[in-house]
Parts: structure tokens; C-alpha cells; sequence
């Protein structure tokens, strides 16, 4: 009976000897194929729904493809469109340059005219500052200070002798520009001006020297200089700077010609009304054909 006993017992320790001699690299095999095994019955598993996922989602990314494609066609169409339009402009402003430089000219000669444009060139520069001289008793001491009257004097004598471009201290002065006493200061073009006055003129290269030559300046100096003690400076530039006039274009009474008919008699209505009998100026008073360049 203890024989029948230490047989399963001698078995045992037998198998337990026999897998210890078995390497250990075939436990790591079998359990990476039972591993593999459980993989890829649950993948098995899981393939009909992901078959049906796919199946049910299908049509609708094919017709956003579908339109995303047309909307592509409609674009380029569009490009192509457009590139044809561009091309036609180009075509037909070729023969329209002669017309776009001759209207820039015009433009650019208004601008001049309207003082619109900063210059420089030869020209004088004329200083005026109030007298010092003690005022008499019984003289007006308003006659002993420069005021508009003798800025004017000197701007239309400028003009007269060829002046282009005129500035007062640096405002720019122009057909529509007004020179006026407001106190003991002088505005113009909105701004007020205190002395010293230096009034700067674009002109031939000879401008000092017509100014110096002028009867009306000879006049101006020996009523106001000599008489009243108004000191007065003068020089010429080799290049002065007239600025642009910075105010605003606004005309009251001035009003754009009718355009005619095609074909018919030109309009006859005068290209500005006037008021009082004074017509409004289009240039100063004897201004030339300007030399000044911007």
C-alpha cells in the first residue's frame, strides 16, 4: 500500500524535473501566441459594426465631395472670367493714354494755378517790421505799424514784376485769398499773422531786381519807409519755397460752365456770376506763365 502511495508522488516530482528542463523561451512563445489568439478574436468580432459604421457615413461624404468639386469648377470659371475682363481693360487703355496724360496735365496745371502745389525756385524775400520811431503827438500810432494795406502793396507789386508763387509767412497766397487788420494782427487764410512779415515770391531771376527798378515800390517805400520809419529788408534767393495753400477751396459765387448739347451751340452762360459788378478772379493780377516747378 505504501508502494501504490509514493507512485503519484514520484510522478509528480518526475514532471515538475521534466518541465524545469524545459527552456524558458517557450513559455514567452506561448503566451505571446495566446495573446495573438485573443487579438484576433476580437477583432473578428468587432468587424460588422465597423463594416456598418462605414456603409451608413458613406453617401453623405460623397456628396460633399461632389459639391465641394462643383463649387472648385464654379471658382475657376470665375478666374478664368476675370482674367478675360482684365486682359479687355488693358486692351482698351491702351489707346486711352494720350487722353489720361492730357487730362493729368490739366489737373496738374489747375492745381498750380490754385496754389494747390508746393514750389520753389529763384526768387526775393521782402521783410517788413513796425516802426520804432517814437509816434509824434497827434499822429496815428496806427500809421507807424505794418498793416494789411502794406502787405498788399508789396503782394501786388511782386505780382506785377513776374511773381509765380507768393507766401506770407508762410501761408500761401492765392487768387481767393484775403489780406485783412484784425487788431494789432493780420489774417489771412484764417491764420493770423504777427510781425516780423516776410513775404517770399517765386520769380524770374531777375525779380529783385524788377522790384527794386519798380515806380509803385519807389512809391511804397517813400510813403511808408521814409515817412513813418517801417523797416523794410530785401534780398534775393537763390531758391525760395512757396508752400501750398493748406485752407479750404470753397467758392461762393463761381459756378462750372453748362456743358452743350452734342453737336449744338456751346453754353452762353458766363463761368462765374459776379456780384456788385466785380467779376471773380481765375489768376492774380499780372501773373504769367508760371517757371516755379513743383
Amino acid at each position: 500500500m505504501s508502494g501504490e502511495g509514493a507512485r503519484p508522488g514520484r510522478a509528480l516530482r518526475e514532471l515538475w524535473g521534466r518541465v524545469r528542463r524545459v527552456p524558458g523561451w517557450q513559455f514567452t512563445l506561448a503566451a505571446a501566441l495566446l495573446v495573438l489568439g485573443f487579438l484576433m478574436t476580437a477583432q473578428a468580432g468587432a468587424e460588422p459594426s465597423r463594416v456598418q459604421y462605414t456603409s451608413q457615413e458613406r453617401p453623405p461624404l460623397v456628396e460633399t465631395a461632389t459639391q465641394l468639386q462643383a463649387q472648385q469648377d464654379a471658382l475657376k470659371a470665375q478666374i478664368l472670367d476675370l482674367r478675360a475682363q482684365v486682359e479687355q481693360l488693358e486692351a482698351s487703355s491702351a489707346g486711352s493714354d494720350a487722353l489720361v496724360t492730357s487730362l493729368n496735365d490739366e489737373l496738374q496745371g489747375a492745381r498750380l494755378a490754385a496754389g494747390l502745389v508746393d514750389l520753389q525756385g529763384p526768387g526775393v524775400v521782402v521783410q517788413l517790421e513796425d516802426s520804432t520811431q517814437a509816434v509824434p503827438p497827434g499822429a496815428a500810432p496806427g500809421d507807424y505799424l505794418v498793416g494789411a494795406a502794406d502787405l498788399r502793396t508789396v503782394v501786388d507789386e511782386l505780382w506785377l514784376d513776374g511773381g509765380e508763387a507768393i507766401a506770407i509767412n508762410g501761408e500761401r497766397v492765392t487768387a481767393i485769398s484775403g489780406i485783412t487788420d484784425i487788431g494789432s494782427s493780420i489774417l489771412l487764410n484764417g491764420t493770423y499773422l504777427q510781425p516780423p512779415y516776410q513775404v517770399v515770391a517765386i520769380g524770374p531771376a531777375d525779380l529783385y531786381d524788377r522790384l527794386m527798378a519798380s515806380a509803385g515800390f519807389a512809391s511804397f517805400v517813400r510813403a511808408r519807409v521814409e515817412a513813418y520809419g517801417i523797416r523794410l529788408g530785401a534780398g534775393s534767393l537763390d531758391t525760395a519755397v512757396v508752400p501750398a495753400y493748406a485752407g479750404a477751396v470753397a467758392l461762393g459765387y463761381a459756378r462750372p460752365l453748362e456743358s452743350a448739347a452734342p453737336g449744338g451751340p456751346a453754353a452762353a452762360s458766363p463761368a462765374a456770376s459776379t456780384r456788385a459788378g466785380s467779376p471773380v478772379a481765375a489768376t492774380p493780377p499780372g501773373r504769367p506763365a508760371g517757371s516755379a516747378r513743383p
